[in-house]
């Protein structure tokens, strides 16, 4: 192996990635892929090894190789063929995410594939968005197993317009099918070139080679975190169907260059839509081990290798069908995120920060348009506070962990839907206190413009993000609705018809603080 042609063929494939990824933001047709940026795109080698991906949403990118094997294992597809899938009980993650898989012919074999996972606005289901306050999968939109959406280089149109026909807006949904499409055409085309500029044997011999080197590099920071075993728990506020402070718990055991990240101990999948698929939950565990890791490596299948996940089926992070699961990819997610963090700051109390945000705040609005009469859905997440850390204060009014999106610009909102947005600032002061203060949170405020049905999938609403090493917990979000100039609070999971002039309220969450005010190390024991 040269380590300079392994330099450059990691630039290589993640150029390709990217590539993908511009071409799927700049044809796109809805704001929450264009201007939220809320997809991922990667390269897998002919095994279904993820090889490389461009810098874009983790819970997307962790859970994709599960939706390439489904595929590939259930459909045999030729040159030009495309096969679409959002089943979250085939390696999906919720239906609102659809992927597209590609094969890579070279030589009349399929050497590679390329695929790529976007955000729809909306895929059906019982409100518009396709983020419910559902108690199973079938009330939450179309389930689409792994079906051949393009054959031979020509869109399947029986198919498409069935899709087309069980959504609220055909038209949007068209575009950014659209969109994917041709993001793996670049890809195919891409991985071509680089195939044609050197040689199948060469670059596929380098694929292998970046995904060794991910998986030593792995080791060696694993090796490096003290041999033990390391605990934490937290809780999700609730399903909101009445369930109440549900447990996540996670085990880690770190042996030599190995670990074992075991979440017995974990509640039983509930009847709101909080629960998490395997393969949400694998995404948080690479998510986290990587960013472990300070070097420029590639997030791919060889940082998985020296990790052993365990689960228990029927739990809330491996839930089993028909389970409701729109918010397990967004909010579950999260505090596994928390959690793993949390036992990983016992090993690492100099190098892990204090809990951000833990909530991805969706928020849904659908409804028509009363000057144009067309239908509309809108989707969004929003930022908070991070975690402040060794050294550091958190960053306020940011996305974290999990999503990797940006906001929702005001003049695109604005332009595309029936809204008007009154306030977006940093929510001061709801970080928390300590030697390094927490992130603040954000208050964003619409005015509805035409009646609308919302639906907001929030947490810690009733647990505040924690601190570490003496630092406060951030402060909890909020969520309220303003009706003729009356604040009406609001849980942090609810569905509600609103009439045109109400008011959305949302103040997310700040960042937990690390170390005490009165520490001149910050190196207490951690209180959580």
């Amino acid at each position: 192996m040269n380590p300079i042609l392994l330099e450059i063929f990691k630039h290589r494939f993640a150029a390709v990635a990217e590539e993908m990824g511009v071409t799927l933001k700049r044809t796109a047709y809805s704001s929450n892929i264009k201007e939220r940026r809320d997809f991922s795109c990667a390269i897998f080698d002919k095994d279904r090894q993820m090889v490389a991906q461009a810098a874009h949403i983790p819970v997307h990118l962790g859970s994709m190789p599960l939706s390439v094997a489904s595929a590939v294992q259930s459909i045999e597809m030729e040159e030009g063929d495309m096969v679409m899938l959002n089943d979250p009980f085939s390696g999906g993650t919720h239906l609102p995410d659809i992927t597209l898989v590609a094969p890579v012919f070279i030589n009349d074999r399929p050497e590679f594939y390329v695929a790529n996972r976007a955000h729809h606005a909306d895929i059906g289901g019982m409100s518009p968005g396709s983020m419910p306050m559902s108690r199973e999968i079938f009330a939450e939109g179309l389930i689409i197993p792994p079906v051949k959406i393009v054959k031979y280089g020509k869109t399947d149109d029986a198919i498409m317009n069935m899709i087309l026909k069980n959504v609220r807006t055909p038209d949007e949904r068209k575009g950014d099918f659209s969109a994917q499409i041709m993001a793996n055409i670049i890809g195919i085309r891409g991985i071509g070139e680089l195939v044609d500029a050197n040689s199948m044997e060469t670059v596929g011999q380098y694929a292998k080679h970046l995904i060794d080197y991910s998986e030593r590099l792995t080791r060696k920071e694993i090796a490096a975190i003290p041999d033990g075993v390391y605990g934490f728990s937290d809780f999700m506020d609730d399903d909101g169907r009445g369930a109440v402070d549900i447990p996540i718990k996670v085990t880690i055991t770190i042996s030599g260059e190995t670990a074992q990240i075991d979440f017995s101990g974990t509640g039983s999948q509930v009847d709101g839509c909080i629960n998490a698929v395997y393969a949400v939950t694998l995404s948080c565990v690479l998510y986290v081990i990587r960013s472990l890791i300070a070097q420029d490596i590639p997030a791919n299948a060889g940082c998985l290798r020296p990790i052993t996940v365990k689960t228990s089926p029927g739990t809330l992070v491996d839930a089993r069908f028909p389970a409701a699961v729109a918010a397990g990819n967004v909010e579950t997610a999260q505090r596994i995120v928390d959690v793993l963090y949390g036992a990983l700051a016992r090993a690492l109390p100099e190098r892990i920060p204090a809990a951000s945000q833990g909530t991805m705040n969706n928020l849904t609005i659908g409804g028509l348009d009363r000057n144009t009469g067309a239908a509309f859905t809108y989707y969004e997440t929003m930022g908070g506070g991070m975690g402040a850390g060794p050294g550091h204060d958190g960053e306020s009014a940011v996305h974290s962990h999990m999503t990797n999106t940006l906001n929702t610009p005001v003049e695109a909102l604005e332009f595309a839907y029936p809204m008007m947005v009154n306030k977006y600032e940093i929510r001061t002061g709801s970080g928390g206190n300590g030697r390094f203060a927490g992130g603040d949170g954000i208050v964003r405020e619409i005015t509805l413009l035409s009646d609308a049905e919302v639906t907001v999938l929030s947490e810690r609403r009733r647990h505040g993000p924690y601190g570490l090493n003496g630092g406060e917990p951030g402060a909890c979000g909020k969520n309220s609705i303003i009706q003729s100039g009356k604040g009406l609070k609001r849980p942090g999971k609810f569905n509600e018809h609103l009439r045109a002039g109400d008011i959305l309220r949302i103040e997310t969450p700040g960042g937990g603080g690390y170390g005490k005010l009165s520490d001149t190390d910050g190196t207490d024991s951690t209180t959580n």
